[in-house]
């Protein structure tokens, strides 16, 4: 039989956010191979038209890439209320964009923002079964 060690909640938090982060990352990199995505940005007609979209999808994209590291070095009362927080935000924010990108091209992303659901749904999950100290 191999040994399966039990993993520490934080551990398993800070991987599950990395996979959340490499995902949103996936999905903004192929949407860059959708027909017109590259005139768009030539021509700064599309959804980041403005330096304050810009900087609001810059402040969502860091707090999941910070949460990686947040997961491993806070103490855990904080660190369990910041992940399930951020974790229900994100759940929520992706099955949204997921339900609204229906469109032909669009299959890869609705196929990412479900998998990012369920993935931060388990951060939820995990942070709000952190175990007990005996």
């Amino acid at each position: 039989m191999l040994e399966n060690p039990k993993v520490n909640v934080k551990i398993k938090l800070a991987s599950l956010w990395t996979s959340a982060t490499l995902c949103y990352l996936y999905g903004d990199y192929f949407e860059l191979y959708t027909p017109e995505k590259i005139n768009s940005l030539l021509t700064g007609e599309n959804i980041l038209d403005s330096p304050t979209k810009l900087l609001i999808a810059t402040i969502i994209l860091a707090i999941s890439s910070v949460m990686v590291a947040l997961s491993i070095i806070l103490k855990p009362k904080i660190n369990r209320v910041l992940n399930i927080v951020f974790g229900i935000l994100f759940t929520i924010m992706m099955l949204f964009i997921g339900f609204n990108s229906n469109t032909g091209w669009y299959g890869f992303y609705v196929f990412l923002a479900f998998l990012e659901s369920i993935i931060t749904a388990l951060i939820v999950w995990c942070a709000w079964k952190w175990p007990k100290e005996n």
